[in-house]
């Protein structure tokens, strides 16, 4: 009968080790020099660690839960701020109902970042829709193209605009009707985005 292979080995203990560094120094990244992509967080955190980029880096989600740790323990005033921009969001989606506003994004989940954004995703027929009807408001923007990833493997490039309204930035997704009913994937845990409507965002303020 062979030896049993210990589940403690010093390699694991190595790695394990290895991996939590990456993982709160991405966090910290991420909540601290407003590095919003998960993937340049971990390259940035391994440089800087000396450590190699391999097969056993930390997964999104858990870059995710730690940076919400960091900024509990961190950023004594995250919920205030929180809660100041899903109010801002709200606003927004009230001005853009017309477009069925989903909120997505750091700001829905909390896990913010050092600068971040106000995502919406939203429909229309066309995009210029949109454009025209922020141009009605008084409101320049700038117009570029995201990739978002499907389950299918797939990868999209979907029309964005992005403006500031006083100190906050915007991000608008616009996808057709059709396009709209399917959800891409989160890039944090690959499983679809979870869009909140006005009602759930209302709700998420409470009273």
């Amino acid at each position: 009968m062979g030896r049993r292979a210990r589940s403690t080995n010093p390699r694991g203990r190595a790695v394990a080790v290895a991996r939590q560094k990456i993982v709160i120094e991405a966090a910290r990244i991420m909540a601290e020099e407003g590095v919003r992509d998960f993937q340049s967080a971990k390259r940035k955190a391994a440089h800087r660690l000396s450590l190699p980029e391999d097969k056993n880096w930390p997964g999104n989600a858990e870059i995710e839960a730690a940076l919400k740790q960091h900024l509990e323990l961190f950023q004594k005033d995250t919920q205030a701020i929180v809660r100041r921009l899903r109010a801002t969001a709200l606003e927004a989606m009230t001005l853009l109902r017309e477009f069925s506003p989903r909120l997505v994004g750091e700001v829905l989940s909390g896990a913010i970042t050092r600068f971040p954004e106000i995502q919406l995703h939203l429909a229309a027929t066309a995009p210029e829709e949109v454009g025209l009807f922020l141009d009605s408001h008084g409101i320049p923007f700038a117009m570029e193209e995201r990739r978002l990833r499907y389950n299918d493997d797939r990868t999209v490039a979907v029309p964005v605009f992005r403006f500031v309204a006083g100190d906050t930035p915007f991000t608008l997704y616009v996808f057709s009707p059709e396009a709209v009913r399917e959800l891409p994937v989160s890039p944090v845990d690959g499983h679809p985005m979870h869009r909140a409507s006005t009602r759930e965002v209302e709700a998420l303020l409470g009273p």
